[in-house]
């Protein structure tokens, strides 16, 4: 009974690579460098990337084939233009870009911090702490909730925070590993996109020429379903203790055998048996934690002239998160080693030890994120924006009502396949703005909304998202395993996100979409929980 479905998926994996394979073979045929440019054919790399890394469940290869992919297109499947491309054009230009390097050396700063906050002992001490007050595992995946919801900075500076802190305490209560980094990530990306004080908010106003895109992203939030939908689905999900799909299985497993991981592969499992100081306090895990918090907001607008005479609102607009980030866990991981070396909780050594410790903690989210990177890159040579581009803009006229939920389709496949929100940001709020400025400005909001949900939505699930692998790291789970569990999750709150847009499409209030999509929300985790119970799977 067990081999027959194991042969079928075999067959079917074979079948698919084989399919992509001859896709390249036609492609080395039918086209030349210059014919692949802005055409389908330019969202093949990402596609085989994602298809590989489900099959194969292994992440790295499927990116790299991924950008040979790219390579070979973009070079007429030249070798000496493929790897000039993949590794010039590709890796090495992304590793030189400024903005790539800040974002990796704050991954390392967080690392170092994390490291120093286990070894002083403060996660420890924060586990025993929350383990007297939070009794029960809704209420652990409640307050995981709560912090990722406070945390709405940056959704980078969310996933590794969160996953840190709360760590500890979701383990206690057997909470998998996979089902933290779905609440990590879902308390990312969706909370940022909703949040006006975010670095997501000031890339989005940057999309925006000649208008307060500030005042035009706080006109959105009404109408950005996916990222409140997926919020509701976080909390109704937990107080009704529902789960389903290969979630349930992580979570069964969690809970009847206190197996938090479930597959072979356990990342960073070793990194209990370090040793902890037993001077730790639970301020030994909250005034970093504040610190960093509060000096990576100063860097933020720091980087957006907020002490050369700018407001507040306009400082966060035109600030850089990359440098602001670097500057501020800098600071912070300065205030956190004086911490401890004043109140002798750690040695000199033990501090410097962590150095080392935290980067190597970071080393496959640093990786990911590079082939991720590069990825993007690849498509973007090959003119994917362009060509989606022109997609929306011919199929504006004649669908105004349909446009909302058309939107957002086609952000969340031209996220999912990129691994971007921003990018997708970058291309679809232009040509929004562009097609409704002057005709219909209610419209124009709902239109932008659906193009940021539907952003949020693809970057969500998708395995080559710079947050999905984030929240991985954060929750040190199985990178794979967190986007196999995540994706039912994410395509359910995705369907119900479309038929609000079809509501909202005509009815242009959010006061009569959302209520009905909270409403078919509610109805389908209940059912779902029913068919749960007939499956075997309750939770205690």
């Amino acid at each position: 009974m067990d081999k027959k479905p194991s042969k079928t998926r075999k067959m079917i994996w074979f079948i698919i690579i084989a399919a992509m394979i001859v896709l390249l073979v036609v492609a080395a045929v039918t086209t030349t460098a210059d014919s692949v440019k802005e055409t389908a054919w330019a969202l093949l790399p990402p596609v085989i990337a994602i298809v590989l890394a489900l099959i194969t469940k292994e992440v790295y290869s499927s990116l790299f084939f991924g950008i040979l992919a790219g390579g070979l297109l973009f070079s007429g499947f030249s070798f000496q233009g493929t790897l000039n491309h993949v590794f010039q054009d590709g890796i090495i230009t992304v590793l030189a870009d400024s903005y790539n390097v800040g974002i990796l050396v704050f991954l390392v700063m967080l690392g170092i911090l994390v490291a120093l906050m286990n070894r002083a002992g403060g996660s420890a001490a924060f586990g025993e702490w929350a383990g007297k007050h939070i009794r029960t595992r809704v209420g652990a995946q409640l307050a995981t909730i709560l912090l990722g919801c406070l945390i709405f900075i940056d959704d980078y500076f969310n996933c590794l925070t969160v996953g840190s802190v709360m760590r500890p305490v979701t383990d206690k209560h057997h909470v998998s590993r996979a089902k933290l980094a779905y609440l990590i990530d879902a308390t990312a990306a969706p909370v940022c996109i909703i949040a006006p004080i975010s670095s997501w908010a000031a890339a989005v106003s940057g999309f925006v020429e000649g208008k307060n895109g500030i005042s035009l992203f706080v006109q959105t939030i009404p109408y950005n379903f996916y990222a409140l939908l997926t919020i509701a689905m976080m909390i109704t999900l937990t107080v009704t203790k529902t789960d389903y799909g290969l979630m349930a299985i992580h979570e069964k497993n969690a809970i009847e055998n206190n197996d938090l991981y479930t597959t072979p592969d356990r990342p960073y499992a070793d990194s209990e048996s370090q040793k902890i100081s037993s001077r730790g306090t639970v301020f030994d895990l909250i005034i970093p934690v504040v610190a960093l918090v509060i000096c990576c907001v100063i860097g933020m607008i720091y980087t957006g002239g907020f002490f050369s005479g700018k407001n507040f609102i306009d400082a966060f607009a035109g600030s850089d998160a990359s440098v602001g980030l670097v500057l501020g866990s800098f600071v912070g991981l300065v205030i956190t080693l004086i911490l401890y070396l004043v109140r002798r909780v750690l040695s000199f050594k033990e501090c410097m030890d962590c150095i080392p410790e935290g980067f190597k903690a970071m080393i496959s989210p640093i990786l990911i994120l590079t082939f991720a990177w590069s990825l993007k890159a690849m498509t973007d040579s090959l003119g994917a924006k362009e060509f989606v581009a022109a997609i929306v803009k011919n199929s504006a006229e004649g669908f105004m009502n349909w446009l909302p939920c058309i939107i957002f389709l086609i952000a969340v496949f031209l996220s999912f396949a990129t691994g971007t929100s921003w990018g997708t940001f970058g291309i679809l709020i232009p040509i929004v703005v562009n097609v409704f400025e002057g005709s219909d400005y209610r419209m124009m909001i709902i239109a932008m909304s659906a193009c940021m949900a539907g952003a949020v939505c693809g970057d969500h699930c998708s395995p080559i998202s710079d947050t999905t692998i984030m929240s991985s790291a954060g929750a040190q789970s199985n990178h794979l395993n967190h986007v196999m569990t995540q994706l039912p999750y994410a395509m359910t709150c995705a369907a119900i996100s479309f038929v609000t847009y079809i509501i909202a499409g005509f009815t242009k209030s959010a006061w009569i979409s959302l209520p009905c999509g909270i409403v078919i929300l509610i109805a389908v985790i209940l059912f779902l929980k029913q068919q749960e119970k007939k499956r075997g799977f309750v939770e205690r």
